[in-house]
């Protein structure tokens, strides 16, 4: 390891151990990296400024940032909410089904945990509360099934992955409807088996009539994945045009339909769409900077050399990957590990031969169960700060949820035609 490229290490590891905002972290140390190697820093900001420029499916993150905030400011979660409750909420542990059904569908529209774990979890606390179940329980369920989210499409995360690999985003998204909906069912059999052992009952069981009268209520909402999927799997339009078809959609829909969407609730939307857009892009262009420094110093090929040194078995280096990205999805943001860790370790990959789309899949699953993995888990602190509830007894009442999805983690990794059946299905 050259000088210039241990101080660069020392010098982000020392940002994060501070609790310097890891953008600035990243940004910080490759400066000072670039400094002592005399590298030109108008080379490093035009090469940034051109890899930015040429991601055109980036362009897709604001658009559905945008559509999650419109959908949240327009009541459609308390239509799918409803419509969820129509299906399964006669189970026993009913409404905590629910909870999961409801993030399932609204995965479908979203393509983020957060907006999901924000969006209806305050909804579906309330009402699980309100129905007798443990607070720290209703909090556990609420965060589990958020993580569905980014799996089925569409997902933000995945659209970022399909950045750094080059891999379909419409094949990937294909790729996680099936292990999305894994995790849901895995999800009810924990809370099935829970809600009998703490004597929850069972919620009122919906007749014919009242399924038709919810799914009527929810029919146009429900149509937003259908547009989107269609469109995309139909090539009537890409991925990020999909992306701004899904808000034009959403706006539409709230507006002339609905009609309980005005200015304000626009204008909010609008200002937390910037928020969340700057930030998000303030990180990726740091990270791009720090890539400059990882791709100079040849890091994915020292690290693809040493670890197909140790093996060159695929199932192997996929555990290791599994592992890497379980420890560190406990402690560093999502979008942070695709940014960094993902370039590294994608040569590895191609040179042992693991299929780009079923590799996406599993890598984004792992920093699915990292948001609920003490101590990072940024979903656990979301559902304590909105319910007010000690972070304690939610990672508690975290621990099956946690089992049951490592177990769908493997069952995904080793078992990767649950991920490729629908990729194959259309040609992949």
């Amino acid at each position: 390891m050259s000088f210039s490229l241990a101080v660069w290490l020392l010098v982000f590891i020392a940002a994060l151990m501070l609790r310097v905002p890891i953008a600035l972290g990243m940004l910080m140390s490759s400066v000072l990296y670039f400094i002592i190697e005399g590298v030109d820093l108008g080379t490093v900001i035009e090469t940034t400024v051109l890899g930015f420029e040429s991601q055109f499916v980036l362009l897709a993150v604001p658009l559905f940032i945008f559509t999650a905030r419109v959908m949240n400011s327009g009541g459609i979660t308390g239509r799918i909410f409803d419509f969820a409750g129509s299906m399964v909420g006669g189970f026993r542990g009913g409404l905590a089904h629910v909870n999961v059904a409801a993030s399932i569908i609204f995965s479908g529209m979203t393509g983020s945990a957060i907006a999901d774990a924000s969006g209806l979890g305050m909804m579906e606390v309330k009402a699980m509360n309100d129905a007798g179940y443990d607070k720290p329980f209703s909090c556990a369920v609420t965060a589990a099934s958020a993580t569905i989210g980014p799996i089925i499409p569409p997902s933000i995360p995945v659209i970022i992955y399909a950045m750094l690999s080059g891999a379909s985003v419409g094949n990937l998204f294909l790729g996680g409807i099936i292990p999305g909906l894994l995790m849901g069912i895995s999800m009810m059999g924990v809370i099935y088996v829970l809600a009998k052992k703490r004597g929850y009952a069972a919620g009122a069981s919906t007749d014919l009539g009242g399924f038709l009268k919810a799914f009527k209520r929810a029919f146009l909402s429900l149509l937003t994945p259908v547009i989107l999927l269609g469109g995309i799997y139909g090539g009537i339009f890409t991925p990020t045009e999909a992306a701004a078809v899904a808000a034009l959609y959403a706006l539409v829909l709230l507006i002339f339909v609905y009609r309980n969407f005005g200015v304000k609730e626009l204008v909010s939307s609008i200002k937390d769409t910037v928020e969340s857009t700057g930030f998000l892009a303030f990180i990726i262009a740091c990270a791009f900077v720090f890539g400059y420094v990882i791709a100079r110093e040849q890091v994915p090929a020292h690290m693809a050399e040493a670890l197909l040194g140790i093996t060159t078995n695929k199932w192997v280096l996929l555990l290791l990957f599994n592992l890497l990205f379980l420890v560190l999805g406990c402690f560093v943001d999502t979008i942070v590990l695709l940014l960094i860790v993902v370039p590294i370790v994608l040569p590895v990959a191609r040179a042992a031969g693991i299929d780009l789309v079923h590799f996406g899949i599993v890598i984004v699953l792992n920093m699915m169960i990292g948001l609920i993995t003490p101590p990072f888990g940024m979903l656990l602190f979301i559902v304590s700060g909105l319910t007010d509830t000690p972070l304690s007894r939610i990672i508690k009442e975290m621990v099956p949820f946690l089992f049951i999805l490592i177990a769908v983690l493997f069952l995904c990794t080793y078992v990767p035609g649950i991920v490729m059946f629908l990729p194959r299905l259309v040609g992949y």
